[in-house]
């Protein structure tokens, strides 16, 4: 069965990566240079490598659900999980070390709404949830620290 989404076709690139296929290719390169692709025992990968990271990426960029994916890809569910849980840490970001002098962070917590009674509590809103301690990058944009969840009942001080 062949696939609807296919990196070989490069105007599929950019609505579902946000990168162009220069930008594209050098991160294929730059994966396949990490060992992201090795040669391995057993049954080879049913997509190859440039159809693997988008699809991690229209994973990621999308809301489509893990049932919906395999439909546009060709594949099966099973192996579209597989396929999200070995390429998803290899393209996540590497957290910094240090941080430059000058560098600004913002320190802010959010309530995220959950189930478990075992690690929420009611807050203000009356709803279970919990208090997640989330650090930014101020240049960046991008999330450099997650705390971990204490009760939603706590204040942010505490937490």
């Amino acid at each position: 069965m062949a696939g609807v989404l296919t990196a070989s076709e490069s105007s599929r690139i950019a609505p579902f990566t946000g990168l162009n296929p220069r930008q594209f290719s050098k991160l294929i390169n730059a994966l396949r240079r990490e060992g992201a692709d090795p040669v391995r025992k057993g049954r080879p990968w049913s997509l190859p490598l440039e159809d693997r990271v988008l699809l991690v990426a229209t994973y990621w960029r999308t809301n489509l659900t893990l049932r919906q994916l395999p439909l546009l890809f060709g594949a099966s569910k099973s192996a579209v999980e597989r396929i999200v849980d070995h390429l998803g840490p290899s393209l996540a970001l590497k957290p910094h070390k240090r941080f430059r002098r000058d560098a600004v962070l913002i320190v802010d917590g959010t309530l995220v709404p959950t189930r478990d009674h075992s690690i929420a509590a009611q807050s203000k809103s009356y709803r279970y949830s919990a208090n997640h301690q989330v650090v930014i990058d101020a240049d960046a944009r991008l999330v450099v620290a997650v705390g971990r969840p204490v009760r939603g009942n706590r204040n942010d001080c505490k937490a």
